[in-house]
């Protein structure tokens, strides 16, 4: 019998898969504006149109979140690293001077991200220390041009070429456009 990996190995070697970065947002019951940084994010149908995201159980957001179903992913592009520091940390004002509005949909829309899918929570399923969440997808907007912020090998992509490696390779073995 084979023993379950330990979480940092299941984290270093899942982390060579690289993922794009959203931002989740939505109403708590009492109408504040909550979110959380996701890096599980995917199209599941088309038709009917459902998209996916995984949410930890024990975070502040998604717990406000589900009890309302209606949410926002927000696509982040490769600059907004602060946007993602802003939902990504356990702490803080998440919503404390920015910029955003109420969507049509029901939930704080960003501004200056990649694209935004509006949705409502239709199923969600227990996943060990997550939920995985399956949303119908209510509306699609388009945002600004621009690259993706990605994550891979636990680091957001580097967007600029190495200029002191040899061959477009990094001292480390890695090609120049990862950190």
């Amino acid at each position: 019998m084979t023993a379950t990996p330990p979480p940092a190995e299941l984290r270093r070697v899942l982390g060579h898969f690289a993922t794009g970065v959203t931002i989740v947002t939505g109403l708590a019951p009492d109408g504040a504006p909550v979110g959380f940084a996701c890096q599980s994010f995917a199209s599941v149908s088309l038709d009917p149109p459902l998209v996916l995201f995984c949410a930890s159980r024990s975070g502040r957001s998604w717990p406000l979140l589900r009890d309302t179903g209606r949410f926002c992913v927000h696509v982040l592009r490769h600059e907004q690293r602060e946007l993602c520091d802003r939902f990504g940390s356990p702490t803080g004002r998440r919503y404390d001077g920015l910029d955003w509005e109420l969507s049509p949909h029901g939930a704080p829309s960003l501004p200056g991200v990649l694209m935004r899918v509006h949705g409502e929570v239709a199923q969600v399923h227990e996943a060990g220390d997550h939920d995985v969440v399956i949303g119908r997808v209510l509306g699609l907007e388009d945002g600004e041009p621009g690259r993706p912020m990605l994550f891979y090998r636990g680091r957001f992509t580097v967007t600029e070429r190495r200029t002191s490696a040899a061959r477009g390779e990094a001292p480390d073995g890695r090609d120049d456009f990862w950190g």
